[in-house]
């Protein structure tokens, strides 16, 4: 076998796609409107600028027109010198409230047959997060399935964040891509069928450089998970010389670490098809990476900025592995966590992403210091001028939509990102790395209408975003939830985001109530 994991990917590739029911007609949200003025908000852009305030936005159908200071803060805002409302137009009144660009989930799997998510549990759980944009990474429900979401979410006909297609590479062929040829012909193909990018796993490193040559010859963006079937061969460092635009996760980069070995220190007995073995050799892999600051960890540093890589960390998806109990007891499951996708976060041999055969204190604490390691990196490539992103891999691993996002902003915080920063990655790094800078990113005169807007100030406390909000003591002593988005603008049309996370939950009480269904942890039986 040439290439094991270009054919499984195949395999997979050739069988009917196990798709998740698509998204509804669209009855939630209002707009867009011949003009939208939102009035009186602190504006945290995402350009890295510091928030300013009280400012009218304007909106014209789906295009900002105008943002303007009305004045200062404290002080009583003259009316007769603000932005006119025209006949016909609409007021949204935001006085004294925070409003930020859309933001971009530069991971983000739309649901699976086998979690059970269906795309408007999924969609409404990410636009209820204030997530706009979404790079949907394999297409895992086929090409053409994410390609009717994608066109009817860019029409507004549902409920759903702007979509960008990034096919599996080698999905849908027919044969084992074996050929540089194939690998040119492949991506030729997934072009004209009007896919935005490739997803990656690794290959041959023929087959990786002909592909990557092609792909950036059409204009294509790509990413890709240097998965350990073939890393040995190929990093990142291979990809990004070779015209990958983005890598996702961590895999690949610390092999380019690698200064005394060029393998991972794998034990004897490991099998990559056990998850076990996968994910806990994974936790120790940064500690065998040259170390941060040295010459070999700078040169490699340098190489990918001067190639202007962008990384896309996913922080959160591997969180369970420093710390299992808090990540698979997060409050959210409660009442968002569909009972199909519970089962599927369960300890499982086959199910990916459960690889709790046997998880305790020697493994959370490898994991510890690989994120140690891991963030020290990409704190220090984003103070150099690199581009990271915010994604999140939704779905697997006890890390659902929408919260697994903002989860991914707390912990690029704890990277060492300045939460204005963090703003960055989640909104103008995304629409550079997609190639829609000039479109989202920013609240900037002339581009698409795309907003978050919630009544507190987030940088002064990232759970704020939360769709369960941050825990609050008033002056009463009474404990209350206070945040969580309350508008998500798209395109165009505002969005009451608690309404969009009722709905969530009402989905999961029936799915619940229909199964009798009460969540239990690994191993407990409650009845």
């Amino acid at each position: 076998m040439k290439n094991h994991l270009i054919l499984l990917f195949l395999l997979i590739a050739s069988t009917t796609f196990a798709q998740v029911q698509k998204a509804p007609e669209r009855k939630e949200g209002d707009g867009p409107f011949s003009q939208l003025i939102i009035r009186g908000v602190t504006v945290i852009n995402g350009n890295g600028a510091p928030p300013i305030g009280p400012m009218d936005i304007v909106v014209e159908q789906n295009r900002i027109t105008a943002v303007r200071s009305v004045g200062y803060p404290g002080v009583a805002i003259d009316s007769t010198d603000r932005p006119k409302l025209k006949a016909g137009g609409k007021e949204l009144d935001c006085n004294g409230m925070y409003l930020l660009p859309g933001f971009v989930d530069m991971h983000g799997h739309i649901g699976g047959r086998a979690q059970g998510a269906d795309a408007e549990y999924v969609f409404k759980l990410w636009l209820g997060h204030g997530i706009t944009t979404i790079r949907d990474p394999s297409c895992g429900n086929g090409l053409d399935w994410v390609l009717d979401q994608k066109r009817r979410s860019e029409r507004n006909e549902i409920t759903a964040p702007r979509i960008k297609a990034y096919t599996a590479f080698g999905m849908g062929s027919d044969e084992p891509i074996i050929t540089a040829e194939q690998a040119r012909a492949w991506v030729r193909e997934n072009a004209k069928k009007g896919a935005d990018g490739i997803k990656f796993f690794g290959a041959a490193p023929e087959i990786m450089a002909a592909a990557l040559d092609e792909n950036k010859k059409l204009g294509l963006r790509s990413a890709c998970h240097h998965a350990q079937m073939d890393v040995a061969r190929w990093n990142v460092l291979s990809s990004a010389r070779a015209g990958l635009t983005s890598m996702e996760h961590w895999y690949g980069l610390p092999e380019a670490l690698f200064t005394d070995r060029t393998v991972q220190d794998y034990p004897l007995d490991y099998n990559y098809q056990n998850e076990q073995h996968r994910f806990k050799e994974a936790g120790r892999l940064w500690k065998q990476a040259a170390e941060p600051y040295s010459a070999h960890w700078n040169k490699v540093m340098d190489e990918l900025l001067a190639l202007d890589f962008t990384i896309d960390p996913t922080f959160n998806i591997y969180e369970a592995s420093r710390d299992l109990m808090r990540t698979r007891r997060a409050e959210w499951h409660e009442e968002y966590t569909l009972p199909t996708l519970w089962r599927f976060f369960m300890p499982s041999r086959i199910s990916h992403g459960s690889y709790w055969h046997s998880w305790g204190t020697e493994e959370e604490v490898a994991w510890k210091e690989n994120y140690r390691l891991w963030m020290t990196f990409i704190n220090e490539y984003k103070n150099r001028g690199g581009r990271v992103t915010a994604g999140s891999d939704s779905g697997f691993i006890y890390q659902l939509y929408g919260f697994a996002y903002i989860r991914e902003l707390e912990l690029l915080r704890e990277a060492g990102f300045h939460p204005l920063e963090v703003i960055r990655s989640a909104t103008l790094n995304g629409a550079q790395a997609i190639g829609m800078e000039d479109q989202i990113g920013t609240i900037q005169v002339g581009k698409l209408a795309d907003m978050v807007i919630l009544e507190e100030n987030p940088l002064q406390n990232l759970q704020l975003l939360y769709g369960t909000g941050a825990i609050q003591l008033t002056k009463n002593n009474e404990v209350v939830r206070a945040g969580g988005v309350k508008y998500t603008i798209k395109d165009g049309v505002v969005y009451d985001a608690k309404q969009l996370l009722a709905d969530v939950r009402k989905m999961v009480e029936q799915s619940k109530q229909k199964e009798d269904f009460e969540i239990e942890q690994p191993g407990e039986k409650k009845k």
